[in-house]
């Protein structure tokens, strides 16, 4: 591919935009992007989506990462999205490069390309991406002549099936680690040593995974034997980096020019869980718990509202009621910006740490709209085996309330699939979902609705979940048969997953490294944006592992052993594999652990990272004071 400059390929959009869907998703030009003299700064990164402009700019991560690295003098960030099918067959027409938003430049003259991977049907983009900005996909192929190319997010967790093409991943957090990869990069560059040296000086980052420093054997049945590293510079494991405290929120977000998802300014109030879903992957790989100060959280909304004019604020976490101090804040923010008529949002709400109190403020900030609550599963039983116990009573007490405080509208979010489900559990999600809609019509008569939302459960990597298998394809369609039978009717609505989606994603959040071979012979068959149900295509993923002589099913549906080796063994996010076994076997029975605000069930946490707390103020972690191991305790029943 010829180099282009960023004149040409202005000239050229000048031609093609009057002839995509949305020519604003590829002029950049917003409020509040950052523009540096190219010239002048030392180290070039573009952090890229692996989706549209539409999905990608909303994504707090890339956003933390972009005021983060353009604070620095001697670096930029510039961004660059997948261009949607109709922009692409332009640029490939022209050949044309793919190139950043802020600059016009070329994504191949920067030095560094940052992929976000916040989930696993991104990986085929990637490598689409890769392509359109006229470089090797294969990591091998690549030299001293190409950009690095770096990876991060929740999917990087498990980076084996990425490892081909990825020079190196970042493990867990990114405010610290970035400046970090800029150091070392600079440094490398000013050396003029071979690429090897770089990745062993990016290895000596903690949390940095650099693939090609390990090698990976199997036995005969195909399951791993053994991830060693090639070099004694390369550590085992790769332990996840996390920040301390919480930065300061970003406040000057990129205000875009067309229409996008999230419209808001999102606010992240408090990062981590302590609630120990079974199920949950970003519950156990962003633990431990930090929360931001209420007064720091306000602040941090003035300021945003000034400097982007959007008038909905979302107040982000993973358990937004079970910040500390959320009755506080939601009550200062009422005070404080309830003259501004401003929308707040709190998604993730659970209805263990629900307050009439909380509703009543809520109310007066977000006066329209549904109410939404994740039971996960309908069935007590179900709730003791993936640890999210709720008395049935409770849900219904929940509900009526929020009915009682004038939503109509109630949205359920369910999972079918749990390990040991039966067809009874999910007749339960039906019965459950009637149960709440008598309740909205008798108070508030024929407006109220119930919306269910079923998503399918996949055992997903670093949770007390890993070893077991997912649902067959049969299975899930019974049971969404069920599902689709008994929600019928006025007052209900109802989404589910199509399970070809479920097993892909299966697929790739569990596989190991030659799985890689499978994405890249997938790509070369034409995959790409299989998060979208109108290029998703099953078969041709099929296709792509009968020609690799992969089973899918040795993914998807075989039980592991809890002494196998795992494709992810390597990575640790600071749980200990045998508190995860421990989680499992009490699954089995049926065993609850309490929220392990006030009981430290020794998960490895606190040792792990007993210097960084020791350095941080005691309201910002919310762990017990002192690391011991307590009994297990019952919730109390209905």
């Amino acid at each position: 591919m010829a180099i282009w400059t960023p004149e040409q390929i202005e000239t050229v959009l000048d031609r093609i935009l009057l002839k995509v869907q949305k020519p604003g998703r590829y002029t950049g030009g917003e409020l509040n992007q950052i523009v540096k003299a190219w010239e002048q700064v030392k180290t070039k990164i573009a952090l890229i989506f692996p989706d549209i402009y539409d999905l990608g700019l909303p994504n707090l991560g890339l956003t933390i990462l972009y005021d983060e690295i353009n604070r620095r003098e001697d670096a930029l960030a510039e961004r660059a999205y997948a261009p949607w099918t109709d922009m692409e067959n332009q640029m490939r027409s022209l050949g044309m490069p793919l190139y950043s938003l802020e600059s016009k430049h070329p994504l191949q003259e920067f030095d560094i390309l940052a992929f976000t991977l916040p989930y696993e049907s991104l990986y085929t983009n990637v490598l689409n991406i890769l392509d359109l900005a006229g470089l090797p996909v294969l990591a091998e192929e690549r030299d001293e002549r190409h950009p690095l190319v770096i990876a991060g997010g929740h999917a990087a967790f498990n980076p084996e099936p990425m490892s081909p093409f990825i020079d190196a991943f970042a493990i867990g957090e990114g405010e610290e680690i970035i400046h970090d990869i800029i150091e070392v990069y600079r440094a490398w560059k000013q050396s003029g040593q071979s690429r090897e040296t770089l990745w062993l000086s990016l290895a000596g980052i903690p949390g940095m995974y650099v693939p090609r420093l390990y090698e990976v054997e199997y036995h005969p049945d195909g399951t791993v034997k053994r991830i060693a590293p090639k070099s004694k510079e390369a550590p085992l494991p790769i332990v996840k980096r996390i920040v301390a405290q919480l930065p300061p929120p970003v406040t000057r977000f990129i205000v875009p020019s067309i229409d996008i998802v999230h419209n808001r300014i999102p606010i992240e109030i408090m990062r981590g869980c302590t609630r120990g879903c079974r199920f949950c992957h970003a519950g156990m790989v962003t633990r431990p718990v930090r929360e931001r100060p209420v007064e720091e959280i306000l602040q941090a909304i003035e300021t945003a509202l000034e400097a982007t004019g959007y008038e909905e604020v979302g107040l982000l976490s993973l358990a937004s009621s079970d910040y500390t101090h959320i009755q506080e804040l939601v009550e200062a923010v009422t005070q404080q910006f309830g003259d501004q008529k401003i929308t707040v949002s709190l998604p993730s709400l659970r209805i263990e740490s629900f307050s009439v109190e909380l509703m009543k403020g809520l109310k007066s900030l977000k006066p329209s709209g549904g109410f939404t609550l994740a039971p996960e599963a309908a069935s007590e039983r179900m709730r003791r085996v993936i640890n999210k116990f709720i008395p049935h009573e409770q849900i219904l007490e929940t509900a009526r309330e929020i009915f009682a405080h004038g939503w109509t509208t109630i949205k359920l979010y369910f999972m079918i699939g749990h390990p040991e489900e039966t067809l009874e559990d999910v007749q339960a999600i039906i019965d459950l979902c009637h149960a709440v809609l008598r309740e909205g019509r008798r108070i508030c008569g024929g407006r109220a609705k119930v919306h269910a939302g079923v998503s399918t459960f996949i055992p997903k990597p670093h949770t007390p979940f890993q070893w077991v298998s997912a649902d067959t394809m049969e299975q899930i369609q019974a049971k969404q048969a069920l599902l689709q039978q008994g929600l019928r009717g006025q007052g209900f609505k109802l989404n589910w997953v199509d399970p070809k989606v479920t097993l892909h994603e299966a697929w790739l959040s569990r596989g190991d490294r030659r799985i890689g071979q499978v994405i890249l012979r997938a790509w070369q068959l034409g995959a790409k944006f299989d998060a979208w149900q109108e290029h998703f295509n099953f078969d041709l993923w099929l296709q792509a592992f009968a020609e690799c002589h992969l089973d899918p099913a040795f993914y998807s549906h075989r039980k592991r052993d809890l002494d196998e080796v795992l494709p992810w063994s390597h990575i640790s996010i600071a749980v200990r594999p045998s508190y995860l076994k421990q989680e499992y076997q009490n699954s089995l029975t049926g065993t609850l652990r309490d929220d392990c605000r006030g009981h430290c069930y020794a998960c490895g946490i606190l040792p792990t990272f007993n210097d960084l707390r020791a350095k941080t103020p005691d309201e910002a972690w919310k762990c017990p004071p002192v690391r011991r191991k307590t009994p297990i305790r019952e919730k109390a029943t209905a």
